[in-house]
Order: structure tokens, then C-alpha cells, then sequence
């Protein structure tokens, strides 16, 4: 499985979505890396279609991606049960991770 989360570092809330998926790709059992993909210019943004800090893609697919989002050098927000915020939850990148590697 092919794990990616890119990012700019001006927005912290990658750090999070990291520690947050380490933790669940652990408690799944599973031993793949996280290729850390760092966003640092408009040419970074077109080349990877950048949605914003984090995103996150398994084997290739932004799991949280509803098509409605525009690329760009921003950060980015998820419709977690608590509420908008800056990474998925836990229980989110479960589900995220069950479905693609089903």
C-alpha cells in the first residue's frame, strides 16, 4: 500500500494528521511508510493537484476528497463528527484505510 500525505509546512495541522495516521496504520497492524510529500510552490500545487494541507492519498486516492475542492497552497479542513478541523479523525482514517485496501 502506497501512503502519502503532502503538505506546506505553514500550516501545522499536518503534523497531527501524521502522528494521527502512524497511530492507525500501528493499530491496523500494518508496517508501510508514509511518504512525506512537502508543497513548496504553485509548480508543487499543479504537478501533485494539491486540496490542501494535509492531504492524504492511499494507493493514489484522497479518501476524504469530495470533488468539490480546488487546488491550492491552503489549509485544509475536515467535516469530522466534532466538528470542522484540521485532520481526520481516528475513526475516519480507519474507515478510509479499510475501504481502499478491501
Amino acid at each position: 500500500m502506497n501512503v502519502q500525505l503532502l503538505y506546506f509546512n505553514d500550516c501545522p495541522s499536518y503534523q497531527m494528521a501524521e502522528k494521527l495516521l502512524r497511530e492507525v496504520l500501528s493499530a491496523e497492524g500494518r508496517s508501510d511508510p508514509i511518504e512525506m510529500i512537502e508543497i513548496k510552490d504553485e509548480a508543487d500545487v499543479r504537478r501533485w493537484k494539491f486540496i490542501g494541507s494535509p492531504t492524504i492519498r492511499i494507493d493514489g486516492i484522497d479518501p476524504f476528497d469530495q470533488g468539490t475542492s480546488n487546488i491550492g497552497m491552503e489549509c485544509r479542513v475536515f467535516n469530522t463528527p466534532d466538528g470542522l478541523r484540521g485532520w481526520p479523525t481516528k475513526s475516519m482514517l480507519v474507515e478510509a484505510l479499510q475501504g481502499i485496501t478491501r
